[in-house]
């Protein structure tokens, strides 16, 4: 990827993640700055902002921070220059396909809850255009 560095504002616009969010994930250790500027500022590289994207994809989900460490700490090993050998390499993707599966599952559990609320919005017109025409009546 890019070596390129970018302070935290535009991670934040890249990601639309606050200034705040990123900062509390430095915190916690799931992402830290490539860099610093001589300034002290975080400077960040397209690793750094693809990294985020995961934790950002994950949050909704309902993944905790030690979930979302332990998905970032599998794929971090499996796209390493580390030579793993095949019961290693395994094992990782092992993990990869649990989280997945997890995942695939909360978006069907998603997929149900909007449709529940899709109804509900529905009825709700439904109700409002009845007391409507009666209104006008």
């Amino acid at each position: 990827m890019d070596d390129k560095h970018m302070q935290i504002g535009e991670v934040a616009a890249r990601t639309e993640l606050s200034l705040r969010t990123i900062r509390h994930y430095e915190e916690t250790g799931l992402v830290i700055p490539s860099a610093r500027s001589q300034g002290g500022f975080r400077l960040y590289t397209e690793t750094d902002v693809a990294r985020l994207m995961v934790i950002r994809r994950m949050k909704p989900l309902g993944f905790s921070l030690e979930q979302m460490r332990d998905l970032l700490d599998a794929t971090d090993r499996l796209d390493g220059d580390d030579h793993l050998d095949a019961d290693e390499r395994e094992v990782l993707l092992g993990r990869v396909r649990e989280y997945e599966q997890a995942a695939t599952e909360q978006v069907d559990k998603l997929r149900v809850q909007l449709v529940r609320a899709e109804d509900f919005a529905a009825t709700l017109r439904t109700r409002l255009g009845q007391n409507t025409s009666v209104a006008l009546s």
